[in-house]
């Protein structure tokens, strides 16, 4: 066999040991770091972020994939439950998960729920009004707040350098902060009468409390993709539309946009639909492999397609 074609095989064959042990709750031969397990890709990204090569960072979602549903297999629901720290969305983010959140934190594993660190908006209309809304990361000020949360916890864990923590979160918060401000002033130059919002499902609350829009409505009516939309909620949307007058509605790129399309073709106007980075990073060639560059991608899109 050729050599390289041989350590090629072996690099792979390593690899995948690898992987058959980090689920079976094991480590790598020589990894005695903590294992923090994260619930959500884009909590993933930041959580890996703040600590750096201090822990073993696992998130459970993949790229692409929906928090509302997505689930586990047996063999991670039982390394979550021999984790050092598990980190999750909570305010009912999770729906497919929670069950084995519920059991990581019965068997005493240490757990931080970020949406325990903001000040949570409850959904204003819908099937889930009243309700908390889990999507506080549609706005770095808030996600900063958990950040600031986090970093006392990762201090914490048994092997890990506080001050190596400290310096990746001053840093990871300095370009949250600029982030905030980019968004400040991409949106400042919508005009005041275009500040509308129409989207999948409710997913832009914080980020409407936060930047002054006004969230029209929502193609599906609650906060979860799971919910399904009505003829009336198409009705009232479409009315909704043709008031405000928006040149542009938007579709989350982690469920279709054939109900939004729909609500386009029905509206008969010119509307245009533009997919954004809402629940869900992407792969490395997706568009939004990072929080940071999600943020920017969606800001970006909708100052745009609001402006024209």
């Amino acid at each position: 066999m050729n050599r390289n074609v041989l350590r090629a095989t072996l690099a792979t064959t390593a690899t995948a040991i690898a992987v058959v042990l980090s689920f079976a709750g094991c480590s790598p031969a020589g990894d005695d770091r903590p294992l923090v397990i994260v619930s959500t890709n884009i909590l993933g990204d930041v959580v890996g972020e703040l600590v750096g090569g201090e822990a073993e960072v696992v998130t459970l979602m993949k790229p692409n994939a929906d928090p509302h549903s997505f689930e586990i297999s047996a063999q991670e629901a039982a390394r979550v439950r021999s984790a050092d720290l598990v980190v999750s969305n909570g305010l009912g983010l999770e729906e497919g998960l929670q069950q084995h959140l519920d059991a990581a934190a019965a068997d005493g594993v240490e757990t931080f729920v970020a949406g325990d660190a903001i000040d949570v908006l409850d959904y204003s209309e819908g099937d889930a009004e009243g309700s908390p809304d889990s999507h506080f990361w549609t706005d770095p000020a808030r996600m900063i707040d958990v950040v600031d949360a986090l970093e006392p916890v990762l201090a914490e864990l048994e092997g890990a350098d506080p001050g190596v923590v400290s310096e990746h979160t001053a840093a990871y918060r300095a370009e949250l902060e600029d982030l905030d401000a980019e968004m400040v002033a991409a949106f400042a130059a919508i005009p005041e009468e275009r500040r509308a919002l129409v989207t999948n499902h409710h997913v832009f609350g914080y980020l409407a409390d936060r930047f002054d829009f006004d969230v029209v409505g929502a193609v599906i009516p609650g906060g979860t993709t799971l919910a399904a939309p009505s003829a009336s909620d198409l009705a009232d949307l479409v009315e909704a539309v043709e008031e405000t007058g928006v040149p542009t509605i938007f579709a989350e790129s982690s469920s279709p946009d054939r109900l939004v399309q729909a609500l386009a073709s029905e509206a008969d106007i010119r509307v245009d639909v533009v997919e954004l980075f809402t629940e869900s990073l992407t792969g490395p060639d997706g568009g939004a492999p990072d929080y940071l560059t999600m943020m920017r991608v969606n800001t970006e899109r909708i100052a745009t397609g609001l402006s024209r």
